[in-house]
């Protein structure tokens, strides 16, 4: 017996606390006690069977692979068990932790910028499909497109659930990444009896609907760059699999992922607070005669330093413990325009400041995520510019810092000569706000003798910041 016999039959624990009030049973199927951490243990320990039977991969091979992480840790497991070389590439926007694992597990980590289109030569698949070509011996895992990734969970997860509930099971909720868990144990559910099943995906995600936009999930639902020249999907993902997508905000799966950890004990990642959060809105329909069963794919030990981070949480604009202020979010936000990257200096307005925004749909989103505005133009930059003249040339990097977070916190860890932050909530920028004011909220926050700021213009007596020069040299 090795390590990879303990891939499997994971257990399926009963939700009780933050289902209080709900009629249906609610079960979590664990797969984050399978040895690698997650349920891609199962895509990956099938697809390497698969080469290995094929001849795809032979004795001193190596396998390569690109992931946002837990597919590479299971090939990384698999590969220092059977006596392969692993080459893993990964997102820089993957947890540390990951990252980590990966190299604990003797995996040559490559990271490579996310958030890029799909024929970018840094994307994350093309960099793996280069190194697979260019190495000897190696062979290319592809579990977006490797039909053992879906039939994984066909011939194992589905049959375990139908089993664990001697068929009792009704609806079966699960994130969509590659598809490969969904599409498999998805399919075989639906063969084996009446289960309804439901995806769970990020509220921006294009499997449900979203615009494609960034998200602050990982390992979960589908980012498309606006300049992408073709969206593939998956083939891994057999969309018609599942009767409905339920679309999940960042905050809600955050949330839920907390909650598990604090009302129930389970230490999950935010993937599984996606799907719990998607089973609870679907158990709040159902009766006692119902069982819905959710898959958590991995362990919240891979994001310590993300979801369960109050300082990440601030800084991204989530809910998190107050801090004592003053905050970002106390003061006066600017509201500012909002431009396509394509913009020309003719097109801003008179307004103090202007983002610009890679467009979807034809048009800037409202609420931008930070990865699609490509920077700040305050409305002076424009002076003796040709109105014809592309904005970006002139376009300063736009900084974020969260609602929450604390503004001396904020000034330490964005750079000096920034004009203008972008003020986090829930992720997404809501506005703008002056480094300039913010600097001044602190050092009129300082002065000895003053009743201190509410927020970034007012002091507690009244007063206004621009009337404290002289109180603040007197009071030093």
């Amino acid at each position: 017996m090795s390590v990879l016999d303990a891939i499997g039959d994971t257990p399926l624990i009963r939700l009780t606390r933050i289902t209080a009030g709900l009629a249906a049973e609610v079960h979590l199927k664990a797969e984050f006690l399978n040895p690698g951490g997650s349920v891609k243990d199962r895509a990956a320990l099938a697809m390497v069977q698969a080469a290995e039977a094929a001849g795809e991969l032979r004795p001193g091979g190596v396998i390569v692979e690109g992931t946002s992480g837990n597919t590479g840790i299971g090939l990384a497991m698999i590969a220092a068990q059977r006596g392969y070389r692993a080459v893993v590439v990964v997102p820089d926007k993957s947890s540390v932790e990951k990252t980590n694992t990966l190299r604990a597990y003797g995996a040559e980590v490559v990271i490579t910028t996310g958030g890029v289109t799909r024929e970018d030569p840094r994307h994350v698949s093309q960099v793996a499909a280069r190194l697979a070509e260019q190495t000897p011996g190696a062979w290319l895992a592809g579990q977006y497109d490797n039909p053992a990734n879906p039939g994984a969970h066909q011939a194992t997860t589905g049959p375990e659930i139908w089993r664990q509930t001697a068929g009792r099971v009704t609806h079966f909720v699960a994130g969509v990444g590659t598809g490969g868990t969904i599409s498999g144990a998805g399919a075989y559910l639906r063969s084996a009896g009446p289960v309804t099943v439901i995806g769970a995906d990020p509220e921006s995600s294009v499997y449900g609907g979203g615009d494609g936009s960034p998200y602050y999930v990982e390992s979960i639902g589908h980012y498309v760059h606006p300049d992408t020249v073709e969206d593939v999907w998956p083939l891994s993902y057999h969309p018609a699999v599942a009767h409905r997508i339920e679309r999940i905000s960042d905050r809600e799966s955050i949330e839920a992922t907390r909650r598990l950890a604090r009302e129930e004990g389970i230490l999950a990642g935010a993937s599984t607070g996606t799907a719990v959060a998607a089973a609870l809105r679907v158990a709040r329909e159902l009766g006692p005669e119902h069982l819905v069963v959710v898959l958590a794919p991995d362990s919240g030990r891979a994001y310590l330093s993300k979801y369960f981070d109050d300082g990440w949480l601030r800084r991204a604009g989530f809910p998190a413990p107050t801090l004592p202020g003053p905050l970002v979010g106390d003061g006066e936000v600017v509201v500012p325009a909002l431009l396509p990257a394509s913009a020309r200096a003719g097109e801003l307005s008179a307004a103090a400041v202007a983002l610009l925004v890679l467009p979807r749909g034809g048009r800037p989103a409202v609420d931008p995520s930070p990865g699609d505005v490509v920077g700040v133009v305050p409305a002076g930059a424009v002076a003796g510019v040709a109105a014809d003249a592309p904005l970006a040339a002139i376009a300063r990097p736009l900084p974020v810092v969260g609602a929450g977070e604390p503004i001396s916190e904020a000034l330490a860890r964005t750079p000096g000569d920034a004009p203008w932050l972008g003020v986090l909530t829930d992720g997404r920028i809501r506005g703008v706000i002056s480094r300039a004011d913010v600097a001044t909220a602190v050092r009129v926050q300082e002065v000895r003798g003053v009743g201190g700021v509410d927020t970034f213009g007012l002091t507690k007596d009244g007063t206004h910041v621009s009337d404290l020069d002289s109180v603040d040299r007197g009071a030093r």
